[in-house]
């Protein structure tokens, strides 16, 4: 069976029921009723992500024992924005990293500039041997 998206993408949706998993026990009802998406649309989306196929808005049939329960969803849902906290941690940290090592370049960057402008001879090489052949 096809579900209709109402004009919304398939990003939105995902996003949309992520939230709505993320509310507190009890205040699902109200943050649902402030978005304005009537129950039954949330139902469907609900059952299109979870147990159907979003990318080609198909839904399989009813058959219970398949379905997953709303606290095998939260549950999922939890785990999904813990992970998004992760992966936005190590983004910062990789970002402050990056910011060091610029910081890094300028200076190294500067230093030669001054050798260059000081004209420094480099070091002297000494004369080695050749080696004898055998």
């Amino acid at each position: 069976m096809t579900v209709a998206t109402h004009g919304s993408t398939r990003e939105e949706i995902r996003e949309f029921l992520h939230e709505y998993y993320l509310q507190p026990h009890g205040t699902k009802t109200a943050w649902l009723a402030a978005q304005q998406v009537p129950d039954w649309t949330l139902r469907r989306w609900r059952k299109l992500v979870y147990e159907g196929d979003l990318d080609r808005n198909l839904v399989p049939r009813d058959h219970g024992v398949m379905a997953r329960t709303s606290g095998e969803r939260s549950a999922f849902e939890k785990a999904r924005a813990r992970e998004i906290a992760k992966h936005q941690s190590e983004v910062e940290q990789l970002k402050d990293r990056i910011r060091e090592l610029e910081g890094s370049n300028t200076a190294l960057g500067k230093a030669i500039g001054l050798l260059h402008d000081l004209n420094v001879p480099e070091p002297a090489t000494h004369k080695t041997n050749e080696p004898k052949s055998s």
